[in-house]
């Protein structure tokens, strides 16, 4: 399998202006191949997103090395990371004024030219995306008439209409109900499978990432744990995510369950 991402002793965090940085994970070492669909889970506030954001080059590391297809994130230029990566952030839209299929060829801005006109090859890239992520009643609707879910299934069809080796999204299913967040996982899961790209995401949905992922990244205080969900359970690595006094981890079934 190609290794598409690896992550090299990389510590991430905040830079401080007169003290020390503050420090949210270190020493983080794990890489990703192609076709796989890898979920990044922990606790709030433990350091997912921010993780994300590093690896996307959105912000910047502590220390350590990204690199992309063998290359240094740092040595690659500006347009040929836009065309290696794509990143689905949490951040509001500057402006919802665009029509769904407008903000999706979006996407398409790494091979445009300056004046950002669309070929025939990128408009079939962003029909192909509107179709996979299931958006043809949605197309011509402004984004501000959109719900919450559905602009969240817009910006995911953006990210595959750029057409990247890697996706990484924060959160996707947020704002979902239970079915639809089945229905967006599954789809980015057959994303990774039919185009061979390697899909991370963060997420709080653990049984449904447990069901899903090839690969998951737990994220755990002052340690973190990488390998398939059977090795997580089977090493018992889930038991100790969150504190025992509400929740515990049944390993049978592979679900958190309420503690009475």
């Amino acid at each position: 399998m190609t290794k598409t991402l690896e992550i090299r002793n990389l510590s991430i965090g905040y830079r401080a202006m007169k003290a020390k940085s503050n420090l949210i994970a270190q020493d983080l070492n794990f890489s990703l191949g192609q076709g796989e669909f890898v979920a990044i889970i922990g606790a709030n506030g433990i350091g997912k997103s921010t993780l994300l954001r590093t690896i996307g080059g959105v912000q910047e590391k502590i220390s350590g090395d990204v690199l992309i297809e063998g290359e240094k994130m740092e040595s690659i230029p500006t347009q040929r990371l836009a065309a290696s990566l794509s990143l689905v952030l949490t951040e509001p839209l500057a402006t919802k004024n665009l029509t769904v299929s407008e903000l999706i060829a979006l996407g398409r801005q790494p091979y445009t030219n300056w004046l950002g006109s669309l070929t025939e090859k990128d408009k079939i890239a962003v029909e192909n995306s509107i179709r996979t992520i299931g958006l043809e009643s949605l197309k011509h609707r402004k984004c501000y008439e959109l719900s919450d879910g559905q602009l969240q299934k817009v910006l995911i069809a953006r990210a595959l209409a750029q057409d990247t080796p890697i996706m990484m999204l924060d959160e996707p299913t947020t704002h979902l109900d239970l079915y639809h967040k089945v229905q967006v996982l599954k789809t980015m899961k057959q994303i990774a499978r039919d185009f061979d790209k390697t899909v991370i995401y963060t997420t709080h949905e653990i049984d449904l990432a447990i069901q899903l992922c090839d690969k998951m990244l737990i994220l755990d205080n002052s340690t973190y744990h990488f390998g398939t969900p059977c090795e997580h359970i089977e090493n018992k690595y889930l038991q100790n995510l969150f504190p025992s006094d509400l929740i515990q981890f049944d390993s049978q079934t592979g679900t958190f369950k309420i503690k009475n």
